[in-house]
């Protein structure tokens, strides 16, 4: 004998389509949730501190933000293959110092080429090592990272009395503001950003980033070389890694072969909160941008309340991890 089953109420049945569907168009626009939260940490930065929200802050959010957002383009393009780059760091702060001990001596021009000459070495070794001998991108951009620091400090020894300091073009493209509000590394960001944009949608290499971390024997089976774009994927990265570090030496007029370490790991946050998956084949750069935004803020935020540094680090990294998880929960397709 059959046993009957109870039909769900109908209110019931109506609460989970509507959750759904929620879902749904979460997951397939994540710009409208990612939009909605930097609106509201915008709205409560303002309500926290009155007249903090005006044009000069936007400005110095986005000064601030760009070369965020050009380290975390480094990560949502490996990502969508299924990696990961924690050279970017390293390969940024060695960028900015290499420059600044280089512009007394050979010139400005002849610094940022033999600095993005070493930027291309560096990450043509990381592909090769990832795409070649199947080194995992963590473990092969960690030990790039320690090398390209090692050689910074011995160059750092080398050079020590014959830098000029970060070079005044530097200071104006990446602390510069136009009108007070909009900043000039936005000459250098916006091209960036469309080339990322419309590579991955309109191009073959792009199709294929998001094939490799989709699914990458079916890529491998289609006749694709996945080393060949790997090795061009983290040569990309190491470029990208060097021009936010040029851009950060100039917003903070310091050159150090430490400068960059600290935004790695939001680097990371910030192309998870864009909804680009860890695992690969999902993501875009538009969303990372915002979720770059949104970082900026938060800190911005703890800044203005007047928390220490410990504590803001404490509530920094407890914030990124809150909003990663919801994110990945709303957006998951279970």
């Amino acid at each position: 004998m059959t046993e009957a089953v109870t039909p769900l109420p109908p209110s019931s049945t109506s609460q989970r389509s509507a959750g759904a569907a929620a879902r749904a168009v979460v997951r397939d626009r994540p710009m409208v949730p990612l939009v909605f939260l930097l609106l509201l940490l915008i709205v409560i930065s303002e309500v926290a501190r009155p007249g903090t929200v005006d044009p000069g802050w936007a400005g110095i959010i986005l000064r601030t933000a760009v070369p965020l957002a050009i380290m975390a383009g480094c990560q949502t393009l490996t990502m969508l293959t299924g990696g990961i780059d924690l050279s970017v760091g390293a390969v940024a702060s060695m960028s900015g110092f290499v420059v600044a001990t280089l512009v007394g001596g050979p010139g400005l021009e002849i610094g940022i080429l033999a600095t993005l000459v070493v930027a291309a070495m560096v990450g043509l070794a990381t592909g090769i090592g990832v795409g070649v001998f199947r080194v995992h991108p963590l473990i092969m951009t960690l030990a790039m990272s320690l090398v390209v620091f090692g050689f910074a400090n011995v160059w750092q020894l080398q050079m020590v009395q014959t830098g000029s300091g970060v070079p005044d073009q530097f200071r104006g493209l990446g602390a510069g503001l136009l009108a007070r509000v909009i900043p000039h590394s936005l000459v250098l960001f916006i091209p960036i950003a469309l080339v990322i944009m419309l590579g991955l949608r309109r191009t073959g290499y792009g199709q294929m980033l998001y094939a490799i971390g989709d699914n990458p024997v079916a890529a491998r089976l289609s006749g694709a070389k996945s080393w060949q774009i790997l090795v061009v994927l983290y040569v990309l990265s190491a470029l990208m890694a060097a021009v936010a570090g040029f851009l950060l030496s100039g917003a903070s007029n310091v050159a150090s072969v430490t400068l960059a370490n600290s935004l790695v790991l939001p680097s990371v946050a910030a192309a998870v909160i864009g909804g680009t998956s860890i695992l690969g084949g999902r993501g875009g750069y538009g969303g990372t941008i915002v979720g770059a935004l949104i970082l900026t803020v938060v800190s911005s935020l703890l800044t203005s309340l007047g928390f220490k540094e410990a504590d803001r680090l404490i509530l920094f990294g407890a914030i990124i991890v809150l909003v990663a998880a919801a994110y990945t929960r709303v957006t998951s397709d279970s």
